[in-house]
C-alpha cells in the first residue's frame, strides 16, 4: 500500500488510465457525497466486503478513501493480502479533501 497526499492522489489518478476509485465508508457517510466515479464498498460489512473485493479486477489500480484515511489504509492492507498489487490510500480521507464531492450514482 502506498499512502498518497491529496495532491499526489489527484495527480496520479488524473494520469492513470487503469484507475478505479474505491470509497469504503458507510452508507450514511456516502450520502454526504463521494469523489467522482467512486465505487462504494462498506468496509464494515465484513465478509461481504471481502467477497466484493474478490470480484474486482486485480489488474486495476485502486485509489481508496474513507472519512479520515484509517479505514481506507485498512482496506488497502486487506487488498494486498488478496493479491491486489496497486492500492493507494488517500491520506486524511474526505475530511481533508478539497475537491468536489458528488451524489452517488
Amino acid at each position: 500500500m502506498e499512502e498518497l497526499t491529496q495532491e499526489e492522489w489527484v495527480s496520479q489518478l488524473a494520469s492513470d488510465d487503469n484507475a478505479v476509485v474505491l470509497d469504503v465508508r458507510t452508507d450514511n457517510e456516502v450520502a454526504d457525497g463521494v469523489i467522482a466515479n467512486a465505487i462504494h464498498l462498506d468496509i464494515y460489512r465484513g465478509d461481504a466486503f471481502i467477497d466484493a473485493l474478490e470480484k474486482l479486477d486485480k489488474s486495476k489500480n485502486y485509489y481508496v478513501y474513507c472519512r479520515s484515511g484509517k479505514r481506507s489504509a485498512q482496506a488497502c492492507s486487506i487488498m494486498e493480502e488478496l493479491d491486489f498489487n496497486n492500492a493507494y490510500n488517500l491520506e486524511g480521507g474526505v475530511l481533508d479533501w478539497e475537491g468536489e464531492l458528488v451524489d452517488m450514482d
